[in-house]
């Protein structure tokens, strides 16, 4: 299913030529777990379990998402909130949300709720790294409110990110301008920062906490209607690459 999102439609930038993501995702992943394949059958059989024990409740939470172009797809979750949450509140949770279970806590600080999504990114919904696959009600809500907020659908989303490990107040308006810096400066290099980033906030459990996460200088405002490419319609690799390993520093 495809929603046509204001903005959303492809354009010429040099996000367009980066087709290292779907094979670096897919080495990453095979690598991965190949390498850990005792901790993943480990991390498959007992968040499960724990989840199954704290409520009977269901094991996984499905949620339809905007993807790449406004295709709409199906995520799976790793439940961390009571059963039937969404009749009880928003379809994103608020700071201090009653309706997270003590289990959910636990994952939500380690980011491990998000395992499942691995599968949207074997199947090509999503990437290891990019803007966050918001919630559809949600993305068409912050649409009304952000100018060029589309803007975003523009790549892959991504399991982690620019603004999911250095946004600091969950601040929408914050986070997008994260995301569009990301668009601008994406590379391999900026992904596997990225990626270490992540991996560092999971062992430490500073997911979902703000003042945890790791900080950064402030950024200039963006533009989300500028192109990354330079008037003349060529790619100036280098300078963005320069402004990429700042962001990411």
């Amino acid at each position: 299913m495809i929603v046509r999102f204001a903005g959303s439609k492809s354009s010429p930038t040099r996000t367009d030529g980066r087709r290292y993501k779907r094979l670096f995702d897919i080495l990453v992943l095979i690598v991965a777990h190949v390498t850990l394949l005792p901790l993943w059958i480990l991390l498959w059989t007992l968040i499960p379990l724990l989840i199954w024990l704290g409520d009977r409740g269901p094991i996984f939470f499905r949620q339809q998402r905007a993807g790449k172009d406004g295709a709409i797809f199906t995520i799976l979750k790793f439940r961390t909130m009571v059963p039937d949450s969404d009749s009880k509140g928003p379809a994103w949770t608020t700071h201090g949300d009653p309706r997270v279970t003590p289990v959910g806590k636990i994952l939500r600080r380690t980011a491990l709720d998000e395992l499942p999504g691995i599968l949207s990114i074997w199947k090509g919904d999503m990437s290891l790294v990019g803007p966050r696959a918001l919630d559809v009600e949600e993305h068409l809500l912050l649409e009304q409110e952000i100018p060029g907020f589309a803007e975003r659908l523009k790549v892959m989303p991504g399991l982690t990110g620019l603004a999911q490990v250095h946004d600091r107040m969950d601040n929408a308006h914050d986070k997008f301008r994260y995301d569009m810096e990301y668009i601008c400066h994406m590379g391999l290099r900026l992904d596997v920062r990225l990626l270490i980033l992540s991996v560092y906030n999971t062992f430490l459990a500073r997911w979902d906490r703000r003042v945890g996460k790791v900080g950064r200088m402030p950024m200039p405002p963006v533009n989300p209607h500028l192109s990354c490419m330079h008037p003349n319609g060529s790619d100036n690799e280098h300078s963005s690459q320069d402004r990429a390993d700042t962001l990411s520093s």
